[in-house]
């Protein structure tokens, strides 16, 4: 776990040997990566991307060179390297894209040893052990090549991101940036050496086994690949950094030739060699100190020196220099010596000092190194130990509230229990009540019995009183009277037990009643229960439908705005193409009427009004959009055609109000713009005004009345004179036309001379005939099922007008008092009366068509109903679109069209 954590830090330097290669070693002793997959899992890979490139450095490491294992415990993993991927994608700066690539290179890695598992993780085989992996099948050859195609082309993309982002004119190889980014790179290069050179030997098997012209894309893609992949080698073979960790080795100059069997022989597979590894890089330098000599003084040197040279010291010295000048050394040569030796031990020690100071200094760097290392490690645990905390604490308080709904749910169950228990206990006195109830009945019929028993000894002594009537005349009486009045009191005495009895009947039936209100309540009480829990059941199931629900709209919601948005972009191109169109040559020649553009203009006014509506319903209801969307495209619509309109009557107006009136309409264009961005945004729709929309479509419209031709301005008498005039050169023609048709002297000559009146009166005789054959053949195809309605409309339409054209083309030069006239009129009436009946007959087939074509509602839900809603709408956008295009079709077509019946009647130089 600390090799995977020093492995795996935020500092921008490449992934120390050492502590990858203890997590390899720590695979093959677990036999797996649950180690390492564990530790990984809390890590903040998807907020930090140099953490994020050294975790996919060493996890390709694993991948080549951990335990088989490796493979099989990362590949639940892998969607969750697929969503970091696109994550890191979106950043495009620093570590981003890096290690958005490297994450795909690695789930390619992954995909592809999980579909060929004979392939080991550093690609290693022998050519037996290939072809055993395709099982000798010329299809299971054909795919591998593809996949192993795409398994290079990711290793080419991850070095092309890697040169990319190094600036390669420095020499970044030799920085710890550099070498941070450059390192994963080793792994690559083994894998792309191997990829490349089982490829070229797969090629070479296929081309003996198919036509070269069915691996015409094969070897394309292999030559594309083949061109980058040697680039790379070269380029990676120059930098400081490869040299001394890897030989590169470099590709032939020109790929090889797959049409030539003999060229396989040619082929070298690329070797990458690894040197040996030196000693560690990682530790820490240590200075050895050499032991320090011992410096003697000066003195002493001298002397030895001296005595190296001249011979022995002083007792031996031939030239007794001392001797011969009579000098001793006196006490102050003995003090100098002493200080100069004092001098000299002093310095050896001050040397020792300044060896260990250093020696210290650097190990003490070393241990700082070390510490600060190991203080950011704990700070990343700490962050980590953070992290969770807060999860665990956001459990915690998850689980407290649990806790309490969980207590009150136990806190009422325990109220029911009392009250369940209370009733029963009160059931239990009243069962206690009812048999003494009974005991005092069966008392009471007891003492009913003695009673009787008691009257019928009454009885007898009374007879007893009677047969000794005579004898006790005396007492008679008296003992008769005792006796009535021991028999009232004895039957007031059972009157009163009989009343009793009745009452202690009815409360025991009310005890009864009690007992069975009791159980019943005790029931309803059960049921109730039943009923809270299964509507608590029921209350849990709907919040998860609500949620699901809720799910639903917000992502309809989304779709919603969505279409919106499309719907405004599709806007903003429709006003931008009108304004785009005001510069072009062609619409400079294209002219315009004011009426025409103030009907316009009053129509892109209610436009306005009906999308500010729409607008504040959709801030009302987000989910009425629909009505937004149709409002924003007739808004576009109209706008556009006022600007075109606007921009075509400026070219008949005069130069003052056609400026002011081209400005409007540009100012119009961008304004509108301006209130479609508005509504483009979701937060800006609600501050969205269209004001200023509205002030330059009323200026427009203000600009337009004033350009209306003004009839009243003409006085009455001018208008009177002009009148005439007109009235007098009507009669001139029309004597002089009479006068042309008089001088004809027969038809051949009067149709010779009227050649151009004759070729169109053809002409339209022909649209007619070829109409009518049209429309046969477009009923023909309805009756068949593979026609349309609107042919047979559109045709019945052109009869119409072509026989129109016929009529107005012989009026020019018939007598109106013609019989012919009078009948081609009358067939005329005839054909318009009946292409009104096929007009009228085609649409009400298809309204009985369409009434059948009637959706059925019954088994659709909300949201089907809404997305059928919302496909409709974007239905309605395209045919909208389409009609517009047509309709300029249309009108190109038949401009065209004039074009050329105006070159084929001579209409050119009928004017000339």
């Amino acid at each position: 776990t600390v090799s995977i954590n020093k492995a795996i830090n935020t500092q921008e330097v490449a992934v120390k040997e050492k502590h990858a290669r203890t997590c390899i070693l720590g695979t093959h002793h677990e036999k797996g990566a649950q180690t390492f997959w564990s530790v990984v899992n809390r890590l903040p890979l998807s907020s930090n991307a140099v953490l994020c490139w050294k975790f996919c450095h060493v996890f390709h490491k694993l991948l080549r060179d951990g335990h088989p294992n490796v493979l099989k415990d990362s590949v639940r993993f892998k969607n969750e390297l697929s969503d970091m991927s696109r994550m890191w994608g979106h950043l495009s700066e620093g570590y981003g894209q890096l290690c958005s690539i490297y994450l795909k290179l690695l789930r390619t890695k992954m995909e592809f040893h999980t579909k060929n598992p004979r392939f080991p993780g550093n690609l290693q085989m022998s050519d037996r052990q290939l072809d055993e992996a395709g099982e000798n099948d010329v299809n299971n050859f054909f795919q591998l090549t593809v996949e192993m195609f795409d398994y290079l082309e990711w290793e080419l993309n991850l070095f092309q991101t890697v040169f990319g982002s190094l600036d390669m004119s420095r020499s970044v190889s030799v920085t710890a940036t550099g070498q941070c980014r450059l390192a994963p790179l080793i792994q690559t290069i083994l894998d792309s050496s191997h990829l490349y050179d089982y490829t070229v030997k797969l090629l070479f098997k296929l081309h003996s086994c198919l036509p070269a012209d069915t691996l015409q894309g094969h070897r394309d893609r292999f030559v594309e690949q083949f061109k980058k992949l040697k680039d790379l080698f070269y380029r990676s073979s120059n930098l400081q950094y490869f040299k001394r960790l890897i030989q590169i080795p470099q590709l032939p100059e020109h790929p090889p030739n797959f049409l030539r069997a003999s060229a396989l022989s040619e082929h070298i597979s690329p070797v990458v060699v690894i040197p040996a590894e030196a000693s560690s890089p990682d530790s820490e330098p240590i200075l050895e100190r050499d032991d320090l000599v011992e410096m003697d003084t000066t003195s002493q040197q001298f002397d030895n020196r001296f005595d190296d040279i001249f011979g022995s010291s002083f007792s031996n010295d031939p030239f007794n220099f001392n001797s011969q000048n009579g000098m001793n050394k006196d006490d102050r040569d003995r003090l100098i010596e002493q200080l100069y030796r004092e001098i000299s031990a002093l310095k050896g020690e001050l040397d020792n000092c300044k060896a260990e100071s250093h020696c210290l200094a650097v190990q003490l760097k070393g241990r700082i190194s070390e510490l600060e290392a190991e203080l950011a490690e704990q700070q990343h645990l700490r962050q980590q130990a953070a992290d969770e905390s807060e999860f665990l604490r956001a459990e915690l308080d998850e689980l407290k509230k649990r806790r309490e709904d969980t207590e009150k749910a136990q806190r009422s169950l325990t109220e029911i229990e009392r009250k369940a228990q209370a009733n029963e206990q009160r059931y239990t006195k009243l069962k206690e009540k009812y048999s003494e109830l009974v005991q005092n009945h069966a008392d009471l019929l007891r003492k009913n019995a003695e009673v009787t028993k008691q009257v019928t000894v009454a009885r007898q002594a009374q007879g007893d009183v009677e047969r000794e009537k005579k004898e006790l005349e005396h007492s008679f009486q008296r003992v008769s009277e005792q006796a009535q009045r021991k028999t009232q009191e004895q039957t007031e005495v059972l009157e009163t037990l009989k009343r009793e009895l009745a009452a202690s009947k009815q409360e025991l039936q009310t005890v009864k009643g009690t007992l069975e209100t009791s159980a019943q309540s005790e029931a309803e009480r059960g049921a109730q229960l039943a009923g809270l829990e299964a509507e608590r059941a029921s209350l849990v199931e709907a919040a998860g439908r609500r949620e699901e629900e809720t799910a639903a709209l917000r992502a309809e919601l989304q779709q919603l705005q969505v279409m919106l948005r499309a719907a405004v972009e599709e806007a903003e191109a429709v006003v931008q193409d009108a304004l785009n169109r005001l510069e072009e040559p062609a619409h400079i020649s294209c002219s315009g009427s004011a009426d025409y553009l103030l009907s316009r203009t009053l129509a892109a006014a209610g436009c306005i009004e009906r999308l500010q509506e729409a607008c504040d319903r959709y801030l009302a209801h987000p989910e009425e959009v629909s009505g937004l969307v149709r409002s924003v495209a007739l808004f576009a619509h109209l706008i556009g055609d006022t600007i075109l309109q606007g921009s075509a009557t400026c070219h008949t107006a005069p130069m003052e109000p056609a400026d002011m009136l081209a400005e409007l309409c540009k100012q119009c264009g961008g304004e509108a713009l301006l209130y479609l961005a508005s509504l483009k945004d979701a937060a800006s729709i609600g501050s969205a005004d269209c004001t200023a929309v509205r002030n330059c479509v009323s200026k427009i419209t203000a600009i337009g009345e004033e350009l209306r031709p003004r009839g009243l301005d003409i006085k009455q008498e001018e208008l009177g004179d002009l009148v005439d005039k007109e009235l007098a050169a009507t009669s001139a023609a029309i004597e002089a036309a009479t006068t042309r048709i008089e001088g004809a002297a027969s038809p051949k000559e009067f149709y010779a001379r009227n050649s151009r009146w004759t070729e169109g009166l053809i002409s339209a005789s022909k649209a007619v005939g070829w109409g009518a054959t049209v429309m046969v053949d477009a009923a023909d195809l309805v009756v068949q099922g593979k026609g349309k309605f609107e042919e047979l409309m559109v045709c019945s339409h052109e009869i119409a007008a072509s026989t129109a054209q016929l009529v107005a083309a012989s009026k020019v030069k018939a007598d109106k008092d013609s019989t012919n006239l009078a009948k081609l009129q009358q067939a005329s009436r005839g054909v318009n009366q009946a292409t009104a009946s096929v007009v009228a007959s085609t649409k009400a087939a298809k309204s009985q068509i369409e009434e059948t074509d009637t959706m059925d509602f019954s088994s659709m839900t909300l949201t089907q109903i809404k997305r059928q809603e919302m496909d409709s709408q974007v239905r309605v956008l395209e045919l909208e679109n389409q009609l517009q295009k047509e309709r300029q079709k249309l009108g190109d077509l038949r401009r065209k069209h004039y074009e050329l019946a105006g070159v084929a009647e001579g209409w050119d130089e009928a004017a000339d």
